[in-house]
C-alpha cells in the first residue's frame, strides 16, 4: 500500500487564508479592505489562523475531517503563491506559535491539514532572487534560475524576457531544479513542515518541474518523515504519469468536475458522454490511487459551483451528491457549501459571508446530510463502482457503490423534467420482494420482476440502499 490510509475516508474544506475569517485586526496591514468587498487581485481582508480557529467549531459541525490552504508563507499579494520566505509564515495570517496552534486544534479533532507546496516559481522577494538582482553575474545563486542576459528587467511593465517565469509573468521568477542546491533547498522545506506537523503537501503545478526523478525524491524526502502524508498534484488533465508510488498519490480530479458541470449545463455534455467520462477516469489510474483522488466542485481558480449553475440550488444539490458518491475524497471550497457565488480569479476568492441571512440553507443542511451519510457508510467512502444504468434520453445515470453486503445505488435525474425511472438491479443481486430504502426520504419501495422503480424531480437524485 502506498497511498495515505486516511485519504479515502476524508472530507476536505480548502480555505483561502485571507478570506474565511478575521480573527486578530492588530495583525491586518494597513490598507485591508472591508469584509466583504469585492474581492481584487491586491486586496487584503484580513484573514488569519485565528479567524479559523474561532470558527472551528463551523467545520466540525459541517462534518469535514481535512483541511487544505492556500499558500501560507511570506508573500506579498493576497495569493501567496509568489513566495519571499518558505520557512516564514506570513505575519499577516500570524506567526509559527499560530500555525502550530491551529494544527494542535485540528489534530485534537481529528482533523487533517495539508499546505500549499509552491516550488515551480517563487517570488521576487525570495533572498536567492533578490540577490540575484543586486549582484547580477557574480551572485552565488546564479544558477538558481534560468537568466539570459542582465541586468534582469524584473520590475518593468510587460512580460519577463530575459529571465524565465511561470506563464512569463515577472513576479514568478522559475527555479533551476537542475541545480542540486535548489533541489536539496526545496526538499528541506518539505522535510521541515512535515516534521513540524502538517499532514501533506498541495503542490502546485508540478507538471511544470518536469522531473521524475526530482519528484520521486521529493515523495522520498516527505514519506521518510511520516509515511502518512499525503501528496496531491495539481494536474488539470487525465494523466497516470502522475499518479503513482513515484509522484502523487492524488490528483484534483479536474476532468471529473468539467463532465459534471458540463453535465448540469444544458445542452454542453449528453449521459453516455458523461458517463463514459466519469467511468474511464476510473480506469486510468492504479485503484489505490484513484481512491485517494482530491475531487472538487470548485478552487480557487475556478468560477463558483453556484455560479457555474446560474445560482440553480436542485443543480447544485445534484452535483455535491454525485460527488459525495463518487470514488476520491470530495472536497468543499469554502462557502460552496451555502451558494457563495464568484466568477474566476479573484471574484471566486470572495470573503465567507458570516451573516447567516445570505447563506442558501436549503443547500448547506443538504451537504451536511451528505457528509453525514458519507461517514456512516463505508460503501461510498471504499466500495466498488458498479455502472448500472444509463438512458440518454431521458437524462439518467445509475450506479452503486458496494462493499461486501453494503450497496448504495446512486439515481441520477440530470434533465429538467420530472422521470419515472425502472432502474432494473439484477446485476446487483436484488431480488424481488427485497425492500430499498431512500435514504433522505427514509421511504421504501420494493424490488418486483428486477425492477426497481422511483420517481425523481427535475435536476435531483437519490442514494437507496
Amino acid at each position: 500500500m502506498t497511498v495515505p490510509y486516511w485519504v479515502a475516508d476524508s472530507v476536505f474544506y480548502q480555505i483561502f487564508p485571507d478570506r474565511f475569517a478575521n480573527g486578530d485586526p492588530t495583525n491586518d496591514p494597513q490598507n485591508v479592505h472591508p469584509w466583504g468587498n469585492p474581492p481584487t487581485l491586491w486586496d487584503f481582508q484580513g484573514g488569519d489562523f485565528l479567524g479559523i480557529m474561532h470558527h472551528f467549531d463551523y467545520l466540525l459541525d459541517l462534518g469535514i475531517t481535512a483541511i487544505y490552504l492556500n499558500p501560507i508563507f511570506q508573500s506579498t499579494s493576497n495569493h501567496r503563491y509568489n513566495t519571499s520566505d518558505y520557512y516564514k509564515i506570513d505575519p499577516k495570517l500570524g506567526d509559527i506559535k499560530d500555525f502550530q496552534n491551529l494544527l494542535d486544534l485540528a489534530h485534537r479533532n481529528n482533523i487533517r491539514i495539508i499546505i500549499d507546496g509552491v516550488f515551480n516559481h517563487c517570488g521576487r522577494g525570495f533572498f536567492a532572487f533578490n540577490d540575484l538582482l543586486e549582484n547580477e553575474d557574480h551572485s552565488p545563486f546564479r544558477k538558481w534560475f534560468h537568466t539570459t542576459s542582465f541586468p534582469l528587467e524584473a520590475f518593468t511593465p510587460g512580460e519577463a524576457i530575459n529571465y524565465t517565469a511561470w506563464w512569463k509573468i515577472k513576479s514568478l521568477p522559475k527555479f533551476n531544479t537542475d541545480n542540486p542546491q535548489v533541489r536539496q533547498y526545496i526538499f528541506d522545506v518539505a522535510r521541515y513542515w512535515v516534521e513540524l506537523g502538517v499532514d501533506g503537501w498541495r503542490l502546485d503545478v508540478p507538471n511544470e518541474i518536469d522531473d521524475d526523478a526530482f519528484w520521486q525524491e521529493f515523495r522520498h524526502v516527505v514519506t521518510s518523515v511520516n509515511e502518512d502524508a499525503y501528496l496531491l498534484g495539481e494536474i488539470w488533465t487525465a494523466d497516470p504519469r502522475w499518479a503513482n508510488d513515484k509522484h502523487f498519490d492524488g490528483l484534483i480530479n479536474y476532468p471529473l468536475r468539467d463532465a459534471l458541470l458540463r453535465l448540469l449545463q444544458t445542452g454542453t455534455l449528453d449521459m453516455p458522454h458523461f458517463a463514459n467520462k466519469v467511468e474511464t477516469l476510473l480506469s486510468t489510474y492504479p485503484r489505490e490511487n484513484v481512491y485517494s483522488m482530491y475531487v472538487p466542485l470548485g478552487t480557487h481558480d475556478t468560477e463558483r459551483l453556484f455560479t457555474k449553475v446560474r445560482c440553480n440550488t436542485q443543480k447544485a444539490k445534484l452535483a455535491f451528491l454525485f460527488q459525495f458518491a463518487y470514488p476520491g475524497a470530495p472536497a468543499i471550497y469554502y462557502g460552496d457549501e451555502l451558494g457563495l457565488q464568484g466568477e474566476k480569479d479573484p471574484d471566486c476568492r470572495r470573503a465567507f459571508p458570516w451573516n447567516q441571512s445570505s447563506w442558501n440553507l436549503e443547500l448547506y443542511y443538504w451537504v451536511k446530510t451528505l457528509i453525514s451519510l458519507r461517514k456512516r457508510l463505508p460503501s461510498l467512502r471504499k466500495g466498488e463502482y458498479i455502472s448500472v444504468f444509463t438512458d440518454n434520453s431521458n437524462g439518467h445515470y445509475i450506479f452503486s457503490r458496494s462493499l461486501g453486503d453494503e450497496q448504495v445505488v446512486i439515481a441520477m435525474n440530470a434533465s429538467d423534467h420530472p422521470q419515472h425511472i425502472d432502474i432494473p438491479v439484477s446485476k446487483l443481486g436484488w431480488q424481488d420482494g427485497r425492500q430499498v430504502l431512500d435514504l433522505f426520504t427514509n421511504k421504501r419501495v420494493n424490488v418486483f420482476g428486477n425492477i426497481l422503480p422511483i420517481d425523481l424531480p427535475p435536476w435531483s437524485g437519490t442514494w437507496l440502499s
